[in-house]
C-alpha cells in the first residue's frame, strides 16, 4: 500500500504555523515566499532592540541569526513534507556583521527524504549583501 502524497505548504499555511509560536512570533518572521517547485522558501525578520548584540549597537546577536536560519530551513523543508519538523543538527557560518538592517533568509531544500530532510540558508541584509551561511538537518519521519 503506498503513502498519500503529500502535498505542499503555501506561504499562508506557513506563517499561520509561525504565528502560532510564541518564539517565532517575537523573532517577527514575515513569509516573503514558499515555492515548491523550486523548493525555496523566503523570510524576513526586522532588527528590534532585544536582538542587539550590544545594547544600542543596532548589530544582530548571532544567536538570532542562528535562529532565523534553523526556523527558515525547518519551514523549508516542511513546506514539502506538510508539517513543521524537529531539528536534527544545523551550522551556520557568519560571514559580515548585520548592522541597522532587517534580515532576509532565503532557504533552499536539497533533500526531503523519508527519515532527514535538509535545507541550505542564506541570509542577507536588506541591500543583498551576504551576511551568514547556514545549513539545517530535520527529522522528516511521521511521530
Amino acid at each position: 500500500m503506498s503513502k498519500p502524497e503529500v502535498k505542499a505548504l503555501s506561504a499562508e499555511q506557513i506563517q499561520q504555523m509561525l504565528d502560532v509560536s510564541p518564539f517565532n512570533l517575537f523573532l517577527g518572521l514575515t513569509v516573503v515566499s514558499a515555492d515548491p517547485v523550486t523548493q525555496e522558501v523566503t523570510m524576513r525578520s526586522a532588527m528590534r532592540p532585544e536582538f542587539e548584540r550590544r545594547p544600542g549597537s543596532k548589530q544582530w546577536h548571532g544567536g538570532v541569526i542562528a535562529s532565523v536560519i534553523d526556523t527558515v530551513g525547518d519551514f523549508a523543508v516542511g513546506m514539502m513534507v506538510g508539517r513543521g519538523l524537529p531539528t536534527v543538527n544545523f551550522r551556520v557560518d557568519y560571514l559580515r556583521p548585520a548592522v541597522d538592517t532587517a534580515l532576509v533568509a532565503v532557504s533552499r531544500v536539497r533533500r526531503a527524504g523519508k527519515s532527514v530532510g535538509i535545507a541550505d540558508v542564506d541570509v542577507f541584509n536588506e541591500k543583498g549583501v551576504l551576511l551568514a551561511i547556514g545549513r539545517g538537518t530535520y527529522s522528516t519521519l511521521e511521530s
